[in-house]
């Protein structure tokens, strides 16, 4: 039988600049993250809404916990598998579609994951892990769009 988890999460808008939303310009597209007993994270709006460019936005967020998932069940499957991982770095593409309304939707996401293992590892044992993931990872097996994977390897020099 599954277990059912609950997650909390408290998001607070911090961009009224004295008006509220009396006006469409009027207020800023800024919030905190708030999760008990971790750092505030700051975030606004994607910039092409009028966000702020330095701060996370959701969709950034979105992509960042797909591929943060994805990064921690290889991890762990690689080190069951005999597969000694000394380096992980991904750099995701998300692929998102507006229409005139304003609507929005991710179309696709694409990991990138390059990966340093030990001098001698099966590299192809290695990759057939990524096709295990998308059965566990609470993310992807979440979203609603495809999420493939582009990974590269390299071999560790120690």
């Amino acid at each position: 039988m599954a277990k059912q988890h609950d997650y909390t999460s408290l998001i607070e808008w911090t961009g009224d600049r004295g008006q509220g939303t009396k006006t469409y310009s009027g207020y800023d597209r800024t919030w905190t993250i708030a999760t008990p007993g971790k750092p505030p994270v700051p975030c606004s709006n994607d910039p092409l809404l009028g966000g702020d460019p330095t701060l996370h936005n959701p969709e950034d967020l979105l992509l960042s916990s797909l591929s943060a998932c994805h990064m921690l069940w290889y991890l762990h499957l690689a080190s069951v598998a005999g597969i000694v991982v000394r380096g992980y770095r991904d750099q995701p593409i998300g692929v998102g579609e507006s229409t005139a309304d304003g609507a929005g939707r991710f179309l696709s996401a694409t990991l990138k994951p390059h990966i340093r293992v030990e001098r001698g590892a099966d590299l192809a044992k290695a990759d057939a892990i990524h096709h295990e993931i998308h059965k566990v990872c609470f993310i992807a097996r979440s979203v609603n769009f495809p999420v493939t994977y582009a990974a590269t390897y390299e071999e560790a020099a120690d």
